[in-house]
């Protein structure tokens, strides 16, 4: 396990937002990025990678430190990848490679597909990528109803139909427990903004495989070797079928590199060593 790294902190004026984010360690520039995801949620693995690496983790538009001038406007794709590309720019330390987790890993081949000479490599862990899916049509029906039911109010029946159509095992006693009685405001509020103005601009987002396969980005698909069967694994693998590549099993589940980063890590690095 590393010592633990200093952080610098710092925040970047963007287009109608400012973006917190956090920098460890020296080296090739690596970052990290979910939606809706946090810096505070990939500290951990941050930490097993700042050994070697300058690492970039940040809050996406719209969470947490990362504050939008109008908070009732979408999180789009196009804009999240803009918001890596200016940070890359910012640090002045790239091309980066850089490893998105579930909206993160959409926001990171857009990246790839917009600002490829930003990015040596994407890792794109268990991206939502629905429209791939032979039942998109069903599945975005099923996106809408979590959606309308989250706004009658109904939180935890918002996530138990969200957890229901991802395939995640989440007893009922830790859905009550984690999303009744009394919340951290900021979680609620991030939670807010996903339901209403993030899930469905990731969730329909498609991909442009020639795009991605004639970039010189390398891409490669990753998949938790915990999460077979579920709706992430199933959007991973038909990702990885169009790009014409061998999807990539990584330890644990959808967020693998929060249970066990040191395991995560060391995969990591060897998949971004291998030809």
């Amino acid at each position: 396990m590393t010592a633990s790294s200093a952080v610098t902190t710092g925040t970047l004026v963007v287009p109608d937002a400012r973006l917190y984010y956090e920098v460890r360690g020296t080296g090739p520039l690596f970052v990290l990025v979910g939606a809706p995801m946090n810096a505070a949620a990939f500290a951990p693995l941050a930490e097993q990678l700042a050994a070697t690496n300058t690492v970039l983790t940040t809050d996406p538009r719209g969470h947490f430190a990362s504050p939008l001038d109008d908070p009732q406007q979408d999180s789009m794709v196009l804009a999240r990848a803009d918001d890596l590309a200016r940070l890359i720019t910012h640090l002045d330390a790239g091309p980066a490679v850089v490893f998105g987790s579930s909206g993160g890993a959409v926001s990171a081949l857009a990246l790839a597909q917009t600002n490829s000479d930003l990015v040596t490599t994407v890792v794109a862990h268990e991206p939502p990528l629905r429209e791939l899916l032979l039942d998109a049509a069903d599945q975005r029906a099923v996106t809408e109803d979590i959606i309308a039911t989250y706004d009658t109010g109904d939180v935890i029946g918002a996530w138990r139909k969200f957890f229901a159509q991802t395939g995640f095992a989440i007893p009922d006693v830790v859905v009550q427990r984690m999303f009744g009685g009394d919340r951290d405001p900021r979680q609620v509020d991030s939670e807010r903004h996903w339901f209403d103005h993030e899930l469905r601009a990731t969730a329909e987002w498609v991909p442009d495989p020639p795009l991605l396969r004639s970039v010189p980005t390398r891409v490669i698909v990753g998949i938790g070797a915990a999460s077979t069967g579920q709706f992430c694994d199933r959007t991973s693998r038909e990702l990885a079928a169009v790009l014409g590549i061998e999807p990539v099993l990584f330890p644990g589940d959808h967020t693998g590199f929060v249970g066990g980063p040191i395991a995560f890590a060391a995969r990591l690095q060897e998949v971004l060593g291998e030809p």
